[in-house]
């Protein structure tokens, strides 16, 4: 995963400590009830698309941005489907981050899906039904997103 320039230049002031980063994750859905994947370059893991908020971005273009980046995929966004702090975690150089996510269910615009960059080893559509092992909060994105109820989830301790 490429490290974005201003979070170099924060980790050059404050070092390996807890960072706090705005986090992005998408339910892209196609018209056949099939859910857009990536298998992650980092740890082989499929997973929906996600990235983090460049500063002064939207949250709402940040997600198509980085659906776009990952998989060639166009989108729009539908709603927002769900919002959490995520517990801390390290990387293996020691770097600390703790990430609020906001989830968005989104729908393809255009675009044949493919690897777009380098942090996926694969994309792809897959039925809601049978596609690989996801993250358990990564299902419960999923959960939420196909509910009929407009408003987001706030996860409570």
């Amino acid at each position: 995963m490429t490290t974005p320039k201003f979070i170099l230049a924060l980790r050059e002031k404050i070092g390996h400590d807890l960072l706090w980063m705005p986090g992005i994750t998408a339910v892209v859905l196609d018209d056949s009830s099939q859910v857009l994947l990536v298998r992650r370059a980092d740890d082989g893991r499929w997973s929906l698309p996600a990235g983090i908020l460049e500063p002064g971005e939207q949250p709402a273009e940040a997600i198509v941005r980085e659906i776009h980046e990952e998989t060639a995929v166009h989108a729009t966004v539908d709603r927002l489907v769900r919002v959490e702090s995520l517990p801390p975690t390290a990387y293996p150089n020691g770097d600390q981050v703790q990430y609020l996510d906001l989830c968005f269910r989104c729908h393809p615009t255009g675009g044949t899906p493919r690897v777009n960059d380098d942090e996926s080893l694969e994309v792809g559509w897959f039925p809601l039904t049978d596609h690989p092992k996801l993250h358990p909060r990564e299902e419960l994105c999923i959960s939420n997103a196909l509910e009929d109820n407009l408003a987001p989830v706030f996860t409570t301790s």
